[in-house]
């Protein structure tokens, strides 16, 4: 039995914690209920639960969430078109997004294979500085894709 300061008030039956809690004005809370005896604390149970839930929102809020990002690329791209496509994947990246590249080969453009891996390694070389390749170029039936992850931010080196 732990009392409403922290204090420990030691083992007793379970009438005796209730009055004693009943005479405060607050509630009996089991804490540990596996615990032999149980563990039970006198305490306002609705600030409780409000404490918990607010410390449960600020953990939320410090998560980041981690989306994937999706880049369309063809075989036929221009450079230009390229390095506009290599830009915004950077941003994305910058931002701590996952970037999936994906290029789609129609029809007879499955004979052009090694351009189109050619083409998306260029693509993964101009992001090299703000991401690494998670995964490498896959053919996946029509699709060929690649993930691209945010650079790890290394630590400043201290000279002490």
């Amino acid at each position: 039995m732990i009392g409403a300061e922290g204090d420990t008030l030691g083992i007793m039956s379970a009438d005796a914690a209730l009055r004693i809690a009943y005479d405060k004005g607050l509630d009996l809370v089991m804490m540990a209920p596996q615990a032999v005896p149980p563990v039970c604390k006198i305490m306002d149970y609705g600030k409780f639960r409000f404490e918990k839930e607010k410390r449960e929102k600020e953990a939320k809020k410090k998560q980041q969430v981690i989306e994937v990002k999706e880049i369309q690329l063809s075989y036929r791209i221009d450079d230009h078109d390229l390095e506009t496509k290599a830009k915004q994947a950077r941003k994305f990246l910058e931002a701590g997004n996952k970037v999936k590249v994906v290029m789609k080969f129609r029809g007879r453009e499955m004979s052009h294979m090694t351009i189109g891996k050619e083409v998306i390694e260029r693509f993964a070389g101009s992001c090299a500085d703000v991401g690494t390749i998670d995964k490498k170029p896959v053919l996946d039936g029509r699709y060929m894709s690649m993930m691209i992850v945010p650079a790890q931010q290394k630590p400043a080196k201290s000279d002490s």
